[in-house]
């Protein structure tokens, strides 16, 4: 996320989980003895995750995993610096960077005329240049704004006709016993299907069908009411689709649907991630051919574990298995739960 961008999920669902509840970001807050603003902004929620990860994990390893791979007494698992070792569990929490999506009208296009927006830490450096967004939810409407607050000429781009706000309804949450029935803490999902995606074991019994149109509802494309301001003067094109992308001398020239073109500097591509686990890079081919998969994400049981025994997966590529909710911060406290209940009671049994 570039500097000056914002979360979108409200202060009760950005605590990252722990069992005593002692590392929230109100007792960040105490401590730094300083107040964030609401919403909260991106810099000072990395040195929260930071902060949090001095209080519980101070020896935390930085080396990178080169590759895993099964042996028979579990997993060999091999560092960047050449050290090996076994392990009988691996918790695969890779993040999401590895899935980013592009369209393929933007493939061959160099990155000086077409990037994706979690490639930049600040959008600054596009001063002097006219830039075009490409998508309609949080990452491309918060973008288009910088680069107007940053005198950047910008124009944003998308396919949907309309585009969808969360937080509009605020009151909705302030209803007693009434907003405890629509809407769960955990912040996923509009009313009653947050309550809903809230529940993952529950959520998973629903025919499939039901799971994924309920799960796109929940996590669609969408911006914060707190950005309509922001983007009331910035020109937004809707119901429209790039078909083609090509070089046009130090430019780039984009055609849309309906015969239009642009002729832009730059064309900042929000578009998203789409989970491939085959792509994290240390997952070695042979482990990952014997992973069940559905489009890129592993069937997960019980445990967050795939079919391969002992490897688990948590964060966005276990949302195919359990739902929108482990794609988010708020899903953290779901995941490690089950987990540690997962790995406590087979330890016990053996």
């Amino acid at each position: 996320m570039p500097a000056g961008m914002c979360l979108r999920s409200n202060w009760g669902a950005s605590h990252i989980a722990d069992p005593k509840q002692a590392l929230t970001l109100d007792e960040y807050v105490r401590q730094r003895g300083n107040h964030i603003a609401k919403p909260i902004p991106l810099d000072r929620f990395v040195d929260y995750g930071r902060w949090y990860q001095g209080q519980a994990v101070p020896d935390l390893d930085k080396r990178q995993v080169r590759s895993i791979e099964t042996d028979g007494h579990g997993f060999k698992v091999l560092m960047a610096d050449g050290e090996e070792f076994t392990s009988q569990r691996v918790v695969v929490a890779g993040g999401i960077s590895p899935f980013v999506s592009k369209p393929a009208e933007f493939a061959g296009i160099p990155s000086a005329l077409a990037s994706h927006t979690s490639e930049h830490k600040d959008l600054g450096k596009f001063k002097g240049q006219r830039v075009v967004v490409i998508g309609a939810g949080q990452s491309a409407l918060e973008s288009a704004a910088l680069f107007k607050e940053l005198g950047i000429p910008v124009e944003v781009i998308a396919r949907t006709t309309h585009l969808n706000w969360v937080g509009l309804h605020a009151k909705l949450h302030h209803l007693g016993v009434i907003s405890k029935m629509m809407y769960s803490n955990r912040d996923v999902g509009p009313a009653g299907i947050s309550r809903l995606v809230a529940a993952p074991h529950l959520f998973r019994r629903f025919p499939r069908v039901f799971q994924d149109r309920t799960a796109y509802r929940a996590i669609r494309p969408a911006g914060a009411g707190w950005l309509q301001p922001r983007i009331a003067e910035i020109p937004i094109t809707l119901g429209r689709k790039v078909v083609s992308a090509t070089v046009a001398g130090s430019q780039l020239r984009l055609k849309l649907d309906d015969g239009s073109e642009r002729l832009v500097d730059h064309a900042l591509l929000a578009t998203g991630f789409r989970v491939d686990i085959s792509r994290y890079p240390f997952l070695s081919p042979s482990l990952s051919k014997q992973l069940k998969t559905v489009n890129g994400y592993p069937v997960l049981k019980g445990g967050l574990e795939s079919s391969v025994p002992g490897l688990h997966f948590v964060g966005k590529p276990a949302a195919w298995s359990f739902g929108p909710l482990l794609g988010f911060v708020s899903g953290a406290e779901f995941a490690s739960s089950e987990l540690v209940r997962s790995m406590t009671r087979r330890n016990g049994s053996n």
